[in-house]
């Protein structure tokens, strides 16, 4: 068995773990009695041991997987992702033995196997470095984003547990309205692994040639039906569905198409959760936050924001910053890649002089908490799927 094939065991292996630890934590948190903690101290010590065991299997994971490639495995979606996963994960684990906070775990581990199946949706084989990647920097740039990426999704977990405990859900708001939605953006992570899934199971390809941004001819091979065909596209396989709307050169229409059906399979899936608990997904999650400390969810939420950011500013703008006047001879160049980077830096600025000189604390603080989520994950989908870009390769 080669380090390779160990390396996609190990993975595995943690997806399970993380699996059992989620329904674990649950049951921990649901088995208490109002106002009794007996159930999370009980539980939660199986649902933690379970977990460090998935997270062990998880960094096995990756460094048989950098033995196997001979870089650090941050080089494309599938390992950036998965390592988004661990980060994520390993931030919860310290953040557990520090407050035992056993709801925090229900929440968060079933994101990050939400992340890891989103990882898993692409390439996994191990292959060498593109020229512009073989550099130390990868390394030092890339990891030190994903770790600052999974400590600010820490904040985002308090955020929306607090949430949870404080919106009412019985009469009809803004705040549940979106609370709502942010459930539905978890499902549509779900609805890209069943697409994906069931199009890669049923073989489906289909090649086509168009005219890229450099005006150059090119060959794309859709992985699911093109509801959106690439510029000037010409279609190679004869029984090919025909694209609804021809894309410009600047968008890659194979990844919009992806991230459509997505919507589609996750639309669906949604309203059929709803129609089968006959209640809003937020509603579902509401009982199993009702012993929940809301000052420590608070407090949880802004000390990950204030450790994650710093970390953050170094890795995605400092260190990015030096990489690209090594690589492409200039500090900034409003690549796509780039300029969410800064929104994402200058949001969580904003957070923090909101946070300490507005006095945003509790439900206003847990709301920017969770938008800054959603940001680094439209960053993760939406930017690197769609839009074309230096970062492309990656």
């Amino acid at each position: 068995m080669t380090l390779a094939d160990i390396s996609s065991n190990l993975l595995y292996v943690a997806f399970i773990a993380y699996l059992i630890a989620t329904f674990v934590f649950g049951g921990a948190v649901k088995g208490n009695k109002e106002g009794t903690f007996k159930s999370e101290k009980r539980w939660g010590n199986v649902a933690i041991i379970i977990t460090l065991i998935g997270f062990a299997a998880n960094l096995g994971y990756f460094f048989t997987r950098w033995g196997a490639t001979g870089h650090a495995p941050l080089s494309n979606m599938f390992e950036f992702t998965t390592a988004f996963g661990m980060t994520l994960v390993g931030g919860f684990v310290i953040l557990y033995f520090l407050y035992r906070t056993p709801v925090l775990g229900m929440i968060v581990l079933p994101v990050a196997l939400l992340i890891i199946a989103f990882a898993s949706m692409f390439p996994s084989e191990v292959s060498p470095l593109i020229p512009a990647l073989q550099t130390n920097w990868l390394a030092i740039h890339v990891s030190t984003v994903v770790i600052a990426e999974g400590i600010l999704a820490i904040s985002a977990a308090a955020g929306l547990i607090y949430l949870l405990k404080v919106v009412d859900l019985t009469k009809k708001s803004k705040q549940r309205f979106w609370l709502e939605a942010i459930m539905y953006s978890l499902v549509l992570v779900l609805g890209f692994v069943l697409a994906s899934s069931f199009f890669s199971v049923t073989g489906y390809e289909a090649e086509f040639n168009y005219v890229d941004k450099e005006a150059k001819e090119a060959a794309i091979t859709y992985t699911m039906p093109p509801i959106f065909g690439m510029n000037e596209y010409e279609a190679l396989t004869d029984d090919a569905m025909t694209p609804l709307i021809e894309t410009p050169a600047i968008v890659d229409a194979a990844k919009l198409t992806t991230v459509l059906w997505s919507v589609m399979v996750g639309t669906v899936l949604y309203w059929l959760i709803r129609l089968v608990f006959r209640k809003r997904i937020a509603a579902i999650l509401k009982p199993f936050v009702k012993n929940v400390n809301l000052q420590l969810m608070d407090e949880i939420g802004y000390r990950a924001v204030i450790i994650g950011f710093p970390v953050f500013t170094l890795g995605a703008l400092i260190f990015a910053m030096i990489w690209a006047q090594i690589a492409w001879s200039r500090f900034w160049g409003w690549d796509p890649k780039e300029v969410w980077a800064l929104i994402t830096w200058l949001f969580y600025a904003a957070y923090l002089h909101l946070r300490l000189g507005k006095g945003w604390q509790g439900e206003k603080s847990a709301w920017l908490a969770v938008i800054g989520f959603v940001i680094i994950m439209f960053n993760l989908v939406a930017v690197n799927l769609i839009i074309a870009g230096l970062h492309s390769y990656a």
